[in-house]
């Protein structure tokens, strides 16, 4: 019976260890190194140009050789991916299921995707919908992977459906480490999209990241956005925060 108490101790104590979700005991699609989920703001605080250039953004990071490294330097070598494109709590769009990337070719075919997927522009900025949408997805992955993270861009702040702190809480509770990118395009009078009173970088800070190493790299601007996201890739990847020592060429 001691025996039988300490395994189930022990159990329990590697399930709650930060920053490492559940491993699934039979997932179709076999193990990765990470589940990465895009969740990308394409409310109507941008213009088709913008949320265009947004998406291209992700599309040649993942043709990157320094990304496409990262994941060749993992112990499986390959990661899963999804991309969500979201606005209001009626829009999130699934336009890139779970995808295996383990090489070029497959990364070559997921920027492809997203590249010929159609664009919608929303209407508000709820980024606890789209928590809420990312975290279900993750737990409906067809694969295995220690580490779940999501990956939220966007350039305001949440104006639409339920609080934000609420929804980083629920997926951090499901072991999901949430980051962020924020785009620092200012509303006129100088403050963030969707009523903010600070900075947007800080409101990433204080309401939308969590979890175990979570953190924040701010793009100036969309004219930034494609290097930030590239280096932003590169660190989840490798697993390690922003102030570890990597080359970005």
């Amino acid at each position: 019976m001691r025996r039988r108490t300490l395994l189930s101790l022990a159990g329990a104590a590697a399930l709650a260890a930060p920053g490492l979700a559940p491993r699934a005991h039979a997932a179709p699609g076999g193990e990765v190194d990470l589940l990465l989920l895009l969740a990308v703001d394409v409310s109507r605080s941008m213009d088709e140009e913008e949320a265009r250039f947004q998406r291209e953004g992700y599309a040649a990071a993942l043709q990157d050789p320094q990304v496409q490294a990262a994941i060749a330097d993992g112990p499986h070598g390959a990661i899963a991916l999804a991309y969500l494109e979201w606005s209001g709590p009626e829009h999130q769009s699934l336009l890139l299921p779970w995808s295996r990337i383990g090489g070029a070719a497959e990364a070559a075919g997921c920027a492809d995707r997203l590249r010929a997927a159609p664009l919608t522009i929303g209407t508000w900025t709820s980024i606890s919908a789209a928590l809420d949408r990312a975290r279900e997805t993750i737990a409906a992955a067809p694969f295995a992977a220690d580490r779940h993270v999501i990956d939220v861009s966007g350039d305001g702040v949440n104006n639409a459906g339920a609080a934000v702190e609420d929804a980083r809480d629920r997926a951090v509770a499901a072991g999901i480490v949430i980051n962020g990118l924020p785009v620092m395009k200012e509303a006129p009078g100088g403050l963030p999209f969707g009523g903010g009173t600070t900075p947007l970088d800080e409101y990433y800070r204080e309401q939308v990241v969590g979890g175990h190493g979570a953190f924040v790299l701010p793009a100036g601007d969309f004219g930034s956005f494609g290097v930030a996201v590239r280096r932003k890739l590169i660190l989840e990847i490798a697993g390690v925060g922003p102030a570890a020592r990597t080359a970005f060429g």
